[in-house]
């Protein structure tokens, strides 16, 4: 490959803690064996990410997110990470999310690990910041641990109606049938339509014969998403 090919003054006149420029490091560490001459996207570090993705290279995507710092390449990296779930991101991952970082929690959450529970539970409990909650029921949802069930359970009073929806959507995904009362009471109770609705797809999921019945009660709600939840569980038991 030519120096030509290689080249990219963003990440070039960037240099990392050796003196290489960032481009160098990343040459060093065989980033580019994989284009054998061929790229297809500018700059050609983009070629190589979605060759190391293809590969299964999770070593070579997390080489570039920590050295890549360009807005577009982070989001790509992330969004691999996401894409492939390989718990040889979840270390690095653990360290971006230990100071807030959005994208490392959501790849926790694809990872699906039990591993990122204890770091991210906390979030929960980050007011300041409901987009920060959002994404870590999210991915506590997507984890599945029934360890972190109390916790959700708790924000299905919060007085935010996303956070009362997002947090019957995680236990719906967890399936704990520990949180049929909780989200039976929201579904009865709430007067947000998004967070009934919730409430009653997330019993849908739990499926257990309690979860359904508990459901089924609501087909007379004024919400026609909450009565097509309903009628699905009647369906289901029938």
């Amino acid at each position: 490959m030519s120096e030509e090919e290689l080249s990219n003054p963003a990440e070039e006149s960037k240099e990392v803690g050796s003196g290489l420029s960032t481009r160098e490091l990343l040459q060093s560490r065989g980033f580019y064996d994989v284009l054998q001459g061929r790229v297809k996207d500018f700059p050609p570090e983009l070629s190589a990410l979605k060759e190391h993705e293809r590969l299964g290279n999770t070593d070579m995507i997390l080489l570039a997110l920590e050295n890549l710092g360009m807005d577009y390449m982070q989001e790509y990296c992330f969004n691999a990470l996401k894409r492939m779930g390989d718990e040889f991101a979840i270390e690095p991952m653990l360290e971006r999310a230990l100071r807030r970082n959005k994208p490392a929690i959501e790849v926790l959450g694809k990872i699906g690990s039990d591993k990122a529970v204890d770091s991210i539970i906390k979030y929960l409990d980050a007011d300041s910041d409901p987009h920060l909650q959002l994404i870590t029921l999210r991915a506590l949802g997507e984890i599945g641990s029934q360890l972190s069930t109390h916790s959700i359970v708790n924000k299905l009073v919060s007085k935010t109606d996303q956070i009362r929806s997002g947090s019957a959507r995680a236990l719906g995904l967890i399936g704990d049938p520990r949180s049929i009362g909780p989200l039976s009471s929201a579904a009865a109770n709430d007067a947000s339509n998004i967070v009934r609705y919730s409430a009653i797809w997330a019993l849908v999921q739990i499926r257990t014969k309690r979860a359904l019945e508990a459901a089924i009660v609501h087909v007379d709600d004024p919400d026609y998403l909450v009565q097509s939840e309903a009628i699905k569980a009647s369906i289901i038991l029938s």
